[in-house]
């Protein structure tokens, strides 16, 4: 069965590498999706994949 999580993450995260390792992270668990910056410092993803 397949999921999908769209969260908005608040905080120190734009200008810190948030997205690269939210990326690698992604990467390593087979998880598909997207991160974007905002223009009011948050950072917006949304993840897809099966669940464990």
């Amino acid at each position: 069965m397949s999921v999908r999580a769209h969260v908005y993450v608040a905080g120190r995260v734009q200008g810190v590498f948030f997205r690269w390792y939210t990326r690698d992270e992604a990467v390593r668990l087979g998880v598909k999706g997207w991160v974007q910056n905002l223009p009011d410092g948050r950072v917006e993803a949304v993840f897809e994949g099966e669940r464990e």
